[in-house]
């Protein structure tokens, strides 16, 4: 298991608390360190010839202090250091993840407007961090149409079978076997098929929905096949599924203990988004969400 921490970013907001227990059970679970940061919106300012007031040291910070002392009380907490630093959280969180193996913070901070889905730290995060980001949503998150399945355990994890994404999958299968839990792979495919003649009337599918559902459902399987050698305790099960892609994921979220999500290589003219099925995930889903860079990291 990686000897690089597990960074929980807290601001003493309640959303970030929830995250710091989500980064601590992850640290230990990994076996890992944790560090908990809190990155200072800290702006001197001063009446000219005035004393400037500098900001606290991190031992007198009252964000670390409460967040320490939550962590005291949980019992079996993992070995941890707290720093205070000054900047802009959207700028320093992705920085300090280079050296990192989770980067984990709440929907929402202090800041910002209350009725967002997701602040912008969560967002510029999860898109430019080079490891990958865990988001605690909010509990009063809700979704309609969530998928029938058995009770216990379960990471859910998008599959685009027309090219997925290796290192999505493999940091699923990674956190299901972590979690002992079983794993979902949500494979969905676009259902029904339209087509357009030249007169811009829709003809019927050339193929019907069993075949297109029986191929994607064998390239997933395909695609499983070496992530299941490498992790044989790890019960995975597609769920193909007709549809959107994103729609499919967030109803899967209810009742999850996690769902992961890649983020998309960056496009020369589209260089900072995320692709519009994470972008979903990340405002709906009910359950914590993992947004996995691409590997190699990007240039």
């Amino acid at each position: 298991m990686s000897t690089l921490p597990v960074i929980a970013a807290v601001d003493g907001s309640e959303d970030s608390l929830r995250a710091l227990d989500w980064a601590a059970d992850a640290a230990r679970a990994r076996t890992a360190p944790l560090q908990v940061v809190h990155v200072r919106q800290y702006v001197a300012w001063a009446q000219p010839g005035a004393p400037v007031v500098l900001p606290p040291p991190p031992e007198e910070d009252p964000v670390l202090t409460d967040a320490r002392a939550r962590l005291e009380t949980r019992g079996q907490a993992p070995a941890a250091a707290y720093i205070g630093i000054d900047g802009a959280p959207a700028a320093a969180l992705p920085e300090l993840a280079a050296d990192a193996q989770l980067l984990v913070l709440g929907s929402r901070g202090r800041g910002g407007f209350t009725s967002l889905l997701l602040g912008s730290n969560g967002m510029t995060a999860a898109r430019e961090a080079p490891c990958p980001v865990v988001v605690v949503p909010r509990p009063d998150r809700t979704v309609e149409g969530a998928l029938p399945g058995e009770p216990g355990p379960r990471v859910v994890v998008g599959l685009n079978a027309d090219g997925p994404d290796e290192t999505t999958l493999e940091f699923a299968f990674t956190e299901a076997e972590l979690r002992r839990a079983r794993l979902q792979v949500v494979a969905a495919y676009p259902w029904p098929a339209q087509t357009w003649s030249t007169h811009g009337e829709i003809l019927p599918p050339a193929v019907d929905q069993a075949a297109v559902e029986a191929e994607t459902r064998a390239l997933t399987e395909g695609f499983l096949a070496p992530h299941r050698e490498r992790h044989p305790e790890v019960r995975a099960e597609p769920s193909v599924l007709p549809g959107d892609a994103a729609g499919n994921l967030v109803a899967a979220s209810q009742g999850a203990d996690l769902i992961v999500v890649g983020r998309h290589r960056r496009r020369i003219l589209a260089p900072r988004l995320l692709g519009s099925v994470t972008h979903a995930v990340l405002l709906h889903a009910v359950c914590p969400i993992a947004v996995v860079p691409p590997h190699p990291p990007e240039e």
